[in-house]
């Protein structure tokens, strides 16, 4: 009920104002059935600009410093996050970064929609980096699962990173057509399928965005010196 409310009336209706979304392949979605969104990175405003133009609601990966941060700004993240139904990553990995993706696949063994960025944070520089593994060991487990490919354009000049406030711009949405992951659902538990079908999904994303591939983790930009 809270996250209808806030993205028809609290929230979405702003970002509606400042994204502008143009969106590409609804079709592409699924009415119902279990789903994994898998888009590009470029900007905290993704998750909200792509919760905008779902027609499903999706419940998203979020990072376990959202959860835990103890400023104003923290808490305010850590309601969002709650009262949408978030589910909390530990980008370092573990035990609790294994209990995420197995909420995950009971989300999707309910009929659910998860979308999670397989670059694992914000494209650093643009480029599109190589993608973590996470979402084709869940996608490869449960059983009629469809895998969109998701390219988002222009998020990054919306909310730039380091910049406060957010700026008007035009945002493209980029709804790919279901992944075939027939050749891979055969060994579900091998890390040689997880990675192979996760290059193939990284290859569709970028066929979506045109973006420049590195085929290196993103991590995190340092402040220039000076």
């Amino acid at each position: 009920m809270i996250f209808w409310l806030l993205k028809w009336v609290l929230l979405g209706p702003v970002v509606r104002l400042f994204a502008r979304p143009v969106v590409i392949g609804r079709q592409h979605l699924p009415a119902d059935g279990p789903v994994i969104l898998a888009p590009s990175h470029h900007a905290e405003i993704d998750s909200l600009v792509l919760s905008l133009v779902s027609p499903r609601r999706p419940t998203f990966v979020a990072k376990r410093e959202y959860f835990d941060a103890a400023t104003l700004r923290g808490r305010a993240d850590r309601w969002l996050c709650t009262v949408t139904g978030q589910i909390a990553l530990d980008r370092n990995g573990g035990d609790a970064a294994l209990r995420a993706l197995d909420a995950a696949r009971e989300l999707l063994s309910n009929g659910g929609v998860w979308a999670i960025y397989p670059e694992g944070r914000r494209s650093p520089d643009g480029r599109l980096h190589r993608g973590h593994t996470g979402v084709m060991r869940v996608a490869l487990s449960v059983p009629e699962v469809v895998v969109i490919p998701v390219g988002l354009h222009g998020t990054a000049a919306v909310d730039a990173p380091g910049r406060r406030g957010w700026r008007r711009g035009r945002v493209r949405v980029t709804f790919g057509a279901p992944l075939d992951l027939d050749r891979w659902r055969l060994t579900p538990d091998d890390p040689t399928a997880w990675r192979a079908a996760t290059d193939h999904l990284m290859g569709e994303i970028r066929a979506l965005t045109g973006q420049e591939y590195v085929d290196g983790y993103a991590e995190r930009r340092l402040p220039e010196a000076g």
